[in-house]
């Protein structure tokens, strides 16, 4: 290929790349809303076909983009068990019980082409103190509920 060619395909990808970022941006999945980013002498069978793949592509494009935000590591899976610490002496006997609480957490990815690692952590909770948490993640639930209804 020549320089030349190199150079338009270039700018075609770069052309397509900012209308469907303007797509992504606009978030209408109408196709009249759609037709509307293309200039008005834009060929109307290209302009068509380009908005037909937009349209049918756009939200599994908008949950990639959401996704793949830099972000703070993610909550992937969770699971749980209660164990009782037992403990026996001549004094007195214990049967205290508490939650085991392992997370996996998806970190960030450091490039486009990496994929991010999951790792594992594990927290001891007691009644009092996974009380204490879910009260808080009750009231997060409820201000995240508000702020969708809006």
């Amino acid at each position: 290929m020549t320089n030349n060619t190199n150079c338009l395909n270039f700018q075609l990808l770069q052309s397509l790349a900012a209308l469907i970022k303007k797509a992504l941006f606009q978030g209408s999945t109408e196709p009249a809303n759609i037709l509307g980013l293309f200039p008005s002498d834009f060929h109307k069978n290209m302009r068509d076909l380009l908005t037909k793949i937009i349209v049918e592509n756009l939200p599994n494009w908008r949950n990639h983009a959401i996704n793949n935000q830099v972000s703070l590591p993610r909550l992937v899976d969770f699971d749980w068990r209660v164990d009782i610490k037992t403990s026996s002496d001549s004094i007195a006997r214990m049967s205290i019980p508490t939650c085991i609480l392992q997370l996996k957490v998806q970190e960030t990815a450091s490039s486009v082409n990496s994929v991010p690692e999951v790792s594992s952590v594990n927290v001891e909770l007691s009644k009092e103190t996974l009380d204490t948490m879910l009260d808080g993640l009750g009231k997060i639930r409820d201000q995240l509920s508000s702020v969708a209804k809006k």
